[in-house]
């Protein structure tokens, strides 16, 4: 009989801390458990889609994160020795307003 009332104890004591755990973390976890549900949904849904569309939609979004990358020089650490033979190929952030604030090319001046 007393090995009962240590399980009720011990049962006690955990709904006690679970009832100690702020909704804040239940309502982040309820949001990450829809969002669980609504990715499988998503991918079932795109697995009926054609192959070479799924392609298509892959290569234009890495493309343009691989350039916002370049343009933006703020890639993942591992790629920056890439990104650094890259780069100078590709128009930069700073470039149009370090252009803009040299001093104008005079063409009169060319002609001397």
């Amino acid at each position: 009989m007393s090995c009962n009332y240590l399980i009720f104890a011990a049962a006690t004591t955990t709904l006690e801390r679970l009832e100690k755990i702020p909704p804040a973390f239940w309502l982040k976890l309820g949001i990450a458990v829809l969002a669980v549900i609504a990715a499988v949904i998503v991918i079932r849904n795109v697995l009926k889609v054609n192959k070479f569309v799924i392609g298509g939609v892959v290569f234009v979004t890495a493309g343009l994160i691989w350039f916002n990358w370049i343009y933006h020089r703020n890639e993942p650490r591992f790629l920056t020795p890439l990104m650094n033979r890259i780069a100078p190929f590709f128009p930069a952030a700073g470039a149009y307003e370090t252009k803009q604030a040299g001093t104008p090319d005079i063409p009169s001046a060319k002609k001397k």
